[in-house]
């Protein structure tokens, strides 16, 4: 079996529907280990992540990048190198991406198996979550994202999930935010 590359106009926003949630979780954006994470540390995982979306780098998050990325997606599981994804090597993906990130489901198993976990089909935001992240992140309207305009929305969210104003989000915060189910948008 083929798998096809998809590659729809609004794809580039989800790549990053993950990467706008400030921040992914309180462990990978705490860099000093203190258990709460500052707008500084925010900040530095914002633009960390700007930058691996920003594929060409030019600046900004477009369709283009998104175009690189899945290429380079593709180009990874197609191990044998023939233009393709056969069943095996789609398989074999997709495990090595869930070892990695350790996905699991809501019964504490791993996905992929018949299991429906909260990050399936696009994480809590679901698909159109992320999309609508980014819309309100391209604060001019021109289907791209720039670094100034990502900061923007990851600082506004920043500044939304830290509810008793003290410039940094604890841990308790952090659960706050994910006990609504999901992370404030910028626009909200």
């Amino acid at each position: 079996m083929k798998y096809p590359l998809f590659l729809g106009a609004g794809a580039v926003l989800a790549v990053a529907a993950a990467a706008m949630a400030v921040p992914s979780t309180t462990q990978k954006a705490d860099a000093d280990g203190n258990g709460s994470v500052s707008k500084a540390e925010a900040m530095a995982k914002a633009d960390e992540k700007f930058a691996k979306m920003d594929a060409n780098g030019d600046g900004k998050v477009s369709v283009e990048d998104r175009s690189a990325i899945v290429k380079a997606h593709f180009a990874e599981m197609d191990t044998d190198k023939n233009g393709s994804i056969n069943e095996a090597e789609f398989v074999a993906a997709h495990a090595a991406r869930v070892a990695k990130r350790g996905d699991m489901g809501m019964d504490g198993g791993p996905m992929g198996e018949g299991r429906m976990g909260e990050r399936h089909h696009g994480g809590r935001g679901g698909r159109h979550g992320g999309m609508k992240m980014l819309t309100n992140a391209d604060a001019n309207g021109d289907k791209a994202v720039t670094r100034d305009e990502f900061r923007a929305a990851a600082e506004a969210r920043f500044v939304k999930a830290d509810t008793d104003k003290n410039g940094a989000i604890s841990a308790t915060e952090h659960q706050a935010m994910r006990g609504k189910g999901r992370w404030p948008n910028a626009g909200n």
